[in-house]
């Protein structure tokens, strides 16, 4: 096992609640007030930014020391049975990661998509096919952001642990986004140090070390039921171990940045990093 780490960035998905106005340059000065690390920029609802505020948000993070990642638009899907629902997916991860590079970015978190009725193995290999040609324009753009497709908490989409490490070791160039709550919806456990610890460990297994020291976290709690997530809650008002999640992080020696998904959004934050630096 690797020794502790203390790098590790805290932030949130999007602008925080007590940001005024409620924009991604004043989210950016917010996160570095508090004390915060990192910020996800959300294009989730549709890539609405421009090319002159992309780079002025990125001279604002670098000027305040503040990492920055993209969530890629939701309307993905790879495995559409419709040729031009794939091809717009593929479109707006393109889309994402340009504008994730002029805005200084370091990665673009996606969802892949869903089985539908062709099931995880044939969903994995359509999948699979989509991104490498995604990821194969934006190397030959050369254009140096990270994909990251996303754990997922609803049984009907492609994003198991499973899924996302697969996709991780057949597309060159790509990491993966890991959402430990996600996990937890899904499969209904995976909520205890020792889980915790053995997802870690796959991860390690199935992708190498660089993939624990450059991690990207996402974490809320979460209300689901058999058939996975239904939505997002404080992390104390759900059943989430989050003290013991943090200490198998610190423990593994986890290095890179973790996102709060929570409504509350900066008060979650805040109190994971304060808990990840008070365990000495």
């Amino acid at each position: 096992m690797t020794s502790a780490s203390k790098k590790l960035r805290f932030g949130t998905a999007g602008v925080p609640l007590s940001a005024y106005p409620s924009s991604t340059l004043a989210a950016i000065k917010k996160i570095a007030q508090m004390g915060l690390e990192c910020l996800e920029i959300e294009f989730v609802k549709g890539l609405k930014m421009g090319t002159d505020l992309a780079q002025k948000i990125k001279e604002e993070a670098r000027a305040l020391n503040v990492s920055l990642s993209v969530h890629a638009p939701y309307y993905v899907n790879l495995n559409s049975a419709e040729e031009g629902k794939r091809l717009a997916s593929q479109e707006r991860i393109l889309s994402s990661a340009r504008m994730a590079e002029i805005c200084g970015a370091e990665s673009v978190v996606f969802h892949a998509g869903y089985y539908g009725r062709v099931g995880p193995e044939r969903a994995s290999q359509t999948i699979k096919e989509g991104l490498k040609e995604v990821a194969s324009i934006l190397k030959s753009d050369r254009t140096p952001v990270i994909l990251r497709p996303e754990t997922l908490g609803k049984r009907t989409q492609f994003g198991s642990l499973e899924d996302i490490l697969y996709l991780c070791r057949e597309v060159e160039g790509i990491l993966p986004c890991i959402d430990f709550c996600h996990i937890h919806a899904r499969e209904g456990k995976a909520n205890s140090y020792s889980e915790f610890h053995r997802i870690l460990k796959k991860i390690e297994k199935k992708l190498g070390s660089k993939a624990v020291k450059n991690m990207h976290i996402h974490i809320s709690g979460v209300d689901y039921n058999d058939k996975g997530e239904k939505k997002h809650l404080n992390l104390k008002d759900s059943d989430f171990r989050f003290d013991e999640w943090i200490q198998a992080l610190k423990d593994y020696g986890v290095e890179g940045t973790i996102i709060c998904e929570s409504p509350n959004l900066e008060q979650d934050a805040i109190m994971l990093k304060n808990l990840f630096f008070s365990k000495e």
